[in-house]
């Protein structure tokens, strides 16, 4: 039993470590080769897990193999453009100036449904507003729409805008980030206020509270067990 639990856990981490060689990435964002390398890895991992009569390194070096091939095309999709088209594939334009270009399409597999869809998760309902649709690499639409059917900006509309930054964590789950309190130079003293303007009697009793590079300051407390 023993063994077993060092074994998965020799795996676990060198899996761990794998994906996380492969960077931030969600599984969806995925390029083919990666995917695979995915698959490959969980695989090659279950067999020792599973039978003890492999020996772990069995399981091990062909892991880091793939890893270190992964590296390998990796660097060499940076450093060359047909190699890149050939691992990763290059992103399509499937609609352009409200047309559809069917030819794309079915060149990707891709149906008329599955194209709907993204275009109303990404807020369009009216195919002729779409100036581009470009199916990525990673199977995504990005949409595009037409400058006349965007949103006006603050810009546009000639108003004067303060950006606000990014918001720093100063509490999380009840405990004071002293190292992001010194970023926004920010003593005990504001803090307290703060909790106090909010109604706040014990800090422990706060889930999150930010404050962007203006002073504005968002607070949300811990929901209560039921």
């Amino acid at each position: 039993m023993l063994m077993a639990v060092i074994r998965t856990i020799i795996l676990y981490l060198v899996i761990v470590i794998g994906i996380r060689l492969m960077g931030k990435r969600q599984i969806g964002q995925l390029e083919p080769s990666e995917f695979v390398l995915s698959l490959l890895i969980a695989d090659l991992a279950a067999v020792p897990m599973q039978d003890f009569g492999i020996p772990i390194i069995m399981g091990i070096v062909p892991i880091i193999t793939l890893l270190c091939l992964s590296t390998i095309l990796s660097v060499l999709t940076v450093k060359s453009i047909r190699i890149r088209a050939l691992l990763c594939s290059r992103p399509s334009i499937v609609v352009q100036d409200g047309k559809i270009h069917s030819r794309e399409m079915v060149k990707n597999r891709f149906t008329v449904d599955e194209l709907m869809e993204e275009l109303r998760v990404a807020g369009v309902t009216d195919l002729d507003s779409v100036k581009y649709a470009v199916l990525e690499t990673t199977g995504r639409i990005s949409v595009i729409t037409r400058k006349e059917d965007q949103p006006p900006s603050a810009a546009d509309l000639g108003l004067p805008v303060k950006d606000a930054g990014l918001p720093v964590i100063v509490v999380s789950d009840g405990r004071i980030l002293s190292e992001n309190m010194k970023v926004r130079n920010l003593t005990d003293t504001w803090l307290q206020e703060q909790l106090s303007a909010s109604g706040v009697q014990d800090i422990s009793t706060v889930f999150l509270m930010t404050v962007d590079e203006t002073g504005k300051v968002h607070l949300s407390e811990r929901e209560d067990d039921t």
